[in-house]
């Protein structure tokens, strides 16, 4: 069959991208009746959608911030990382796991993957520590969460804070424990494209009260009317700023939206499942293509689909194959480039090599469409798309 790229017929008539939201008329009769409310924001309803993630999650506290980006801003002052210090990573996630250290004069340093599961390889985490190190954090790539267990060990035993980059895991569990019951903090995003949204958003959840006071300053210029916290008490009105933050705040139209999509978030990792699932099936049998391989004791959220071509079977590369599956108006993406590949990070004295099965595995991934509002016909027209343009340029 001739592929679209070439001048025959596409797959599907439309484009597909490879995530987006679920927004119902329940999630925007929640967002129009704090529209119709007194508060817009610093309102009661995001305190509402704070206490449902945190319950949802089993942690003790919440706190909302304006984006993931701010929230993990928030995660790493909160732990007290600053000018000098370093956090241990992978560069396989979003830039922000590793601008938003930066931004406190600190260091990431990068940590090479796990060739199956593509999250940070546990066994090469000590190899990396240095007395400047302050936290690990492990990120949860695709919605499989990392290997908690051993990472907290080897954190405790070298007095390390575990800072979960949760982003791509809300609903996620590991050894039965869901994804922000386990580490000192995680983070999770809004996102429009992620489990559930709130338009743009981030929150971080923590058993500790330290670091849960710590995020509440950071997020609201440091400012505060909390009476135990108060240098003195001048009146109702009076507040003081204690610290140097930031304005990063959530706001109630925001949480609205949160707190409704929260109620279908189950349900959406079911769809997400079973998307995947049927992913796997149809693909798990060719040679050119290697299939998501998850850890026997994790539940994933399933926030994206990554297949991992064998181009030792296949005539062409990545390049080839990526252009080929957008003709069929497939929306495939790559997640992600390696952060120390971007320019910034060049500049800044990284150099390549430094994490080598990252490197390669990158060269070799594309991430195809996963979403709940995905219909079965949708699978289906991705199916047959990815089989043909793999079979167009397969070695026979």
């Amino acid at each position: 069959m001739e592929l679209a790229l070439f001048g025959g017929t596409p797959i599907r008539d439309t484009m597909i991208s490879y995530g987006r939201q679920w927004i119902d008329d329940d999630d925007i009769q929640s967002v129009v009746r704090v529209l119709k409310s007194p508060y817009l924001t610093q309102g009661p309803v995001l305190e509402q959608f704070e206490k449902a993630v945190a319950n949802y999650v089993g942690a003790k506290y919440a706190v909302a911030f304006c984006n993931g980006t701010a929230a993990l801003h928030g995660a790493y002052y909160a732990a007290g990382i600053g000018e000098g210090d370093e956090i241990i990573t992978t560069p396989i996630t979003f830039a922000a796991t590793a601008n938003a250290v930066l931004y406190l004069g600190a260091k990431p340093v990068f940590s090479d993957i796990h060739p199956q599961t593509y999250n940070i390889d546990v066994s090469k985490i000590e190899k990396a520590i240095t007395p400047k190190t302050k936290a690990i954090v492990p990120v949860d790539f695709t919605g499989q969460p990392a290997d908690l267990d051993p990472i907290m060990e080897i954190a405790k035993r070298y007095g390390l804070a575990v800072i979960e980059d949760g982003a791509h895991s809300l609903g996620a569990t590991y050894k039965g424990r869901k994804i922000g019951s386990i580490a000192d903090m995680t983070m999770f995003s809004f996102h429009p494209v992620k489990l559930v949204t709130t338009g743009e958003g981030g929150i971080i959840v923590t058993d500790s009260p330290v670091y849960y006071e710590k995020l509440k300053l950071f997020r609201s210029h440091g400012i505060t009317k909390e009476s135990h916290l108060l240098s003195k008490h001048e009146g109702p009105w009076y507040y003081e700023m204690i610290d140097l933050g930031y304005n990063y705040r959530m706001t109630d139209i925001q949480a609205a939206l949160g707190l409704s999509q929260l109620q279908k978030l189950n349900q959406f990792i079911e769809r997400r499942q079973l998307i995947a699932n049927r992913y796997n099936e149809a693909f798990q049998e060719m040679k050119e293509i290697i299939v998501p391989h998850h850890l026997n004791c994790v539940t994933s959220s399933w926030h994206l689909y990554i297949i991992k071509l064998n181009v030792s079977a296949l005539k062409v590369g990545r390049k080839e194959v990526f252009e080929a599956l957008q003709a069929e108006n497939i929306g495939v993406q790559v997640h992600y480039i390696p952060i120390y590949f971007h320019p910034y990070y060049q500049k800044s004295g990284y150099k390549r090599g430094i994490c080598p099965i990252a490197e390669e595995w990158y060269e070799n991934v594309i991430t195809l469409p996963l979403f709940p509002k995905m219909t079965d016909e949708d699978i289906d027209s991705i199916i047959q798309g990815v089989k043909k343009v793999i079979q167009y340029y397969s070695i026979e």
